[in-house]
């Protein structure tokens, strides 16, 4: 497919810059080419060339490329322009391009919907490349490059063509039963097939969660009584005053929320309103925000000041909850209150003492519920939903009440739910497995 227009915009980064690129697509390339850059440019070179406007105005210096389509990201004629990162070089830049007919202003994406349009990429490679963009930790970057080169489109095309291999198998053995060619039964080996696909696909769903802790963040959130130390802790770790901290109970009243890179991946931190027993009005709301951004937590942090504890009760599972003793520093060498056993951890956010200790057993726990960032997880939500479509319908299947032609086209169906994940449904690939199996009508 060719787009009638050409698309031009602003490629790379903020301006100003030392380099900006523009990035121009369509069949209208070379002529923009050839016009601004002086002559045509041979392929994949960059060429540094003076840049001039139709009536000779010169607009720039620097590099051009040209990359002739299919053999290119969007499957069209593509060129990059590299000139001096100024906004009023790449507007001026930006405004001779548009000038030309048949070229606008790409809206956003549309470089990356060409290039899916044309067969460059896949659905879910499509979203990679945004996920990619998008990282700002290490893990991010690692779990969007591995989708972006196709690693999780290959499992789902994979499933696919098992699922495809089935059906024609199937559809083989009702069709053609007369035709020496076809097994006399395909069934056993059909549907104990489509059983281990089954369990394949949902430990594949499994493993969701992980995908959105990479991708959104680990979620930690600080509870505990007034003045209990949770702002200063949230300051600590942010490394900024990021709460107000004052002697006031019921300083903090709404979610704040900070974003920190703990080895390579995501940690989203908030702080939340004291919890205690007849707060204001407005105090209440806060509380009640508290507990419920508290029950989705991947961790809870759990604080009590050591030298004046006031217990506060915490719905949720222990296993995601830190007891922490806070004010280490008031005790001087004392055993708190609590006793020695009651917090998992204690720390001192005046000295810094046990914060280190804390952000690592955070980082931990972290790590542990990513799981391992090479593993093939579903990215998206959507994923997930039409997986376990997919499953559902590879489940009905199974069923032996129906009849052949009946599972056959659950078959189908499951097959579909897995090409909408990628895009790439198409019902003709059915007919060429059956004739490049088995040599029909020989």
């Amino acid at each position: 497919m060719i787009s009638g227009d050409s698309i031009v915009a602003l490629s790379s980064g903020r301006l100003p810059a030392g380099v900006a690129v523009v990035r121009i697509s369509g069949a209208q390339t070379r002529f923009v080419v050839e016009t601004i850059a002086g002559a045509m440019v041979k392929e994949r070179e960059a060429i540094l060339r003076k840049f001039k406007t139709p009536d000779g105005t010169v607009l720039d210096s620097g590099l051009v490329i040209f990359f002739r389509g299919p053999a290119s990201f969007t499957g069209e004629d593509v060129a990059e322009f590299h000139v001096h990162g100024g906004r009023a070089v790449v507007a001026r830049m930006l405004e001779t391009i548009t000038a030309f007919d048949g070229v606008r202003h790409a809206e956003p994406g549309e470089f990356t919907r060409r290039a899916f349009l044309n067969g460059k990429v896949d659905l879910v490679e499509t979203e990679a490349l945004a996920d990619l963009v998008n990282a700002e930790t290490e893990a991010q970057r690692r779990f969007a490059i591995r989708n972006a080169e196709g690693v999780q489109s290959d499992l789902y095309l994979s499933w696919r063509r098992r699922l495809i291999h089935a059906r024609a198998m199937i559809e083989a053995e009702i069709d053609f039963a007369d035709e020496d060619d076809v097994p006399g039964s395909v069934s056993d080996a059909v549907w104990s097939d489509v059983g281990l696909m089954i369990g394949e696909i949902d430990r594949h769903v499994a493993g969701f969660r992980a995908a959105e802790i990479i991708r959104d963040g680990f979620e930690v959130v600080i509870l505990g009584a007034p003045n209990a130390g949770k702002s200063s802790l949230f300051n600590t770790l942010a490394r900024r005053d990021a709460a107000i901290v004052t002697d006031e109970p019921g300083t903090t009243r709404d979610l704040l929320e900070v974003v920190l890179d703990l080895g390579g991946l995501r940690v989203r931190l908030t702080d939340t309103a004291g919890l205690r027993d007849a707060p204001g009005k407005v105090e209440a709301i806060g509380i009640e925000k508290a507990r419920a951004r508290a029950h989705g937590a991947d961790l809870v942090l759990l604080l009590e000041d050591m030298a004046a504890p006031m217990p506060v009760i915490a719905a949720g599972d222990p296993k995601r909850m830190m007891r922490v003793g806070t004010k280490l520093d008031l005790l001087d060498g004392k055993a708190n209150r609590g006793g020695e056993g009651h917090y998992d951890l204690a720390i001192s956010t005046l000295d810094g003492a046990g914060i280190d200790a804390l952000l690592a057993q955070i980082s931990a726990r972290a790590v542990s519920a990513a799981g391992d960032v090479s593993d093939v997880l579903p990215s998206r939500l959507r994923h997930v939903e039409l997986l376990g479509e997919t499953t559902r319908h590879l489940a009905r299947a199974m069923e032996q009440a129906a009849g052949q032609e009946l599972r056959a086209e659950e078959l189908r169906l499951a097959a579909d739910r897995l090409g909408r994940i990628i895009g790439a449904v198409d019902v003709e690939d059915l007919l060429d497995v059956i004739f490049a199996q088995f040599c029909i009508g020989k």
